[in-house]
C-alpha cells in the first residue's frame, strides 16, 4: 500500500502525535516507513507505545544514524503480539525476509541458536550451534529458539532419555 503523504512525521507534530496514540501499550513489532512505502527499521518491543514514542523525544540524543533514520519515517506500523519472545521471533523473521537499511542486527541466523542431531554419523551426537551449517543432509537442525534457557536442558534431556 504506497503511502499518500510524504512529509516526514517529524514535521507534522498533529499527525505524529495521532499515530503515536493509535500504538497500544502491548507487546509487538513496529515497522518504520519512508515517503516510497519501503521499510527503514523494523524493532520490537514488550511496550510498543512507550518505545516507538522514544524516538521522537525532543530531549533524547540520537545516534547520527537513528537521527537520520527519524526525518525520513512517514508511517509507522505495528503487530502486536501475545508475548515479548513471540516479537522477538516475529521481528528477526521480518528483518530477515526485508533486510532494512536501518536494522544492522539479526540480519543473519547466528543470532538464535540450534539444536543439531548428527544423524549422518554412526553414533549421532546432540548438540546447541548457532550456526545452521547444511553439512550432511541426514543431520537436523531444530529452532532456532529465541529462549537461550530452552536448550540448556534439552541436550541433558535427550541423551539421558537415550540411554
Amino acid at each position: 500500500m504506497p503511502s499518500v503523504i510524504t512529509s516526514p512525521l517529524i514535521k507534522d507534530p498533529e499527525r505524529l502525535e495521532k499515530q503515536l496514540r493509535d500504538i497500544p501499550p502491548v507487546p509487538g513489532v513496529y515497522l518504520m516507513r519512508d515517503a516510497q512505502d519501503n521499510i527503514l527499521y523494523i524493532g520490537k518491543s514488550k511496550k510498543l507505545r512507550s518505545r516507538v514514542r522514544s524516538y521522537f523525544r525532543e530531549q533524547h540524543d540520537h545516534t547520527p544514524r537513528i537521527s537520520l533514520m527519524i526525518q525520513q519515517i512517514t508511517e509507522i506500523e505495528f503487530i502486536v503480539t501475545d508475548t515479548e519472545a513471540e516479537a522477538l521471533a516475529l521481528e528477526a523473521n521480518l528483518v530477515k525476509q526485508h533486510q532494512p537499511h536501518f536494522n544492522v542486527l539479526l540480519k543473519d541466523d547466528k543470532k538464535y541458536p540450534y539444536l543439531c542431531i548428527t544423524w549422518s554419523e554412526d553414533y549421532p551426537r546432540i548438540f546447541i550451534t548457532r550456526k545452521r551449517r547444511l553439512g550432511n543432509i541426514k543431520d537436523r537442525y531444530y529452532g532456532p529458539y529465541v529462549d537461550t534457557r530452552s536448550t540448556d536442558f534439552s541436550p541433558t534431556s535427550t541423551s539421558k532419555t537415550s540411554i
